[in-house]
């Protein structure tokens, strides 16, 4: 099988090594050896680093599809295994900066993962504040609120998509001034939101990025730009 990070990237500069860049050559016309990691191409060049992004694993809400800000829900023993199975994607790899919420379903990926005795705990990545709407599906809410999405609508007496970016922000401010690769362990909205605006997007677009329990995901560039370079990978 060969390894997902690598699967997730394709190869758009057609030098057949799949990682999407422009083949570097040496003085005399040859083309460089790379120095891939796990099939993906560390951006030495510019300076810039990654940003692995980790969902916890899989709990009874999430599974349920209700809304879990914080409530501390555990995780459920497949959720546990996928914390597990992250942890030997990651194989131990060194992170300048690890950051994690406080919540335990997240606390507990990091650790199972390998990286809890190294993680820093930020409230700052906490998950979305739902308000009256906690622990409610959204054909739930639905029902008195046609058509409601987190992306667009109001959280009685929680959080608003505007407070969430300003906290996602401070999170990217503290990850580029790193001194190299970063790892956070999360939640799904919060997550969601923090890729959008890695991207220099409107919080809102991350409707557009649907994020699974426990998966690698990593943020990093395309020469000055921020990008996705792979997502929802186990």
């Amino acid at each position: 099988m060969s390894d997902p990070t690598t699967a997730a990237i394709a190869d758009t500069d057609g030098d057949g090594d799949g990682d999407g860049l422009a083949p570097h050559l040496n003085p005399d016309g040859t083309v460089a050896e790379r120095h891939i990691t796990r099939g993906v191409q560390p951006i030495h060049e510019t300076g810039r680093h990654e940003v692995f992004v980790i969902r916890h694993g899989a709990t009874e809400w999430s599974r349920n599809g209700r809304h879990t800000g914080r409530t501390n829900i555990p995780l459920l023993p497949v959720g546990e295994d996928e914390a597990v199975a992250t942890g030997r994607l990651l194989k131990h790899r060194p992170f300048a900066l690890v950051l994690v919420s406080p919540l335990d379903r997240a606390q507990r990926t990091c650790q199972l993962a390998g990286y809890l005795d190294q993680a820093e705990v930020t409230d700052d990545l906490l998950e979305w504040d739902y308000g009256d709407y906690e622990g409610i599906t959204t054909k739930e809410i639905r029902e008195t609120v046609p058509g409601w999405t987190v992306w667009s609508g109001a959280c009685p007496d929680g959080e608003t998509i505007e407070e969430v970016a300003d906290r996602v922000d401070r999170v990217i401010e503290r990850a580029r001034a790193a001194d190299g690769p970063v790892a956070l362990f999360a939640h799904g909205h919060v997550l969601r939101v923090l890729a959008a605006r890695w991207c220099d997007l409107a919080p809102s677009n991350g409707k557009h990025l649907p994020l699974e329990t426990a998966t690698l995901n990593i943020l990093g560039w395309e020469h000055e730009y921020p990008t996705v370079r792979v997502w929802n990978q186990r």
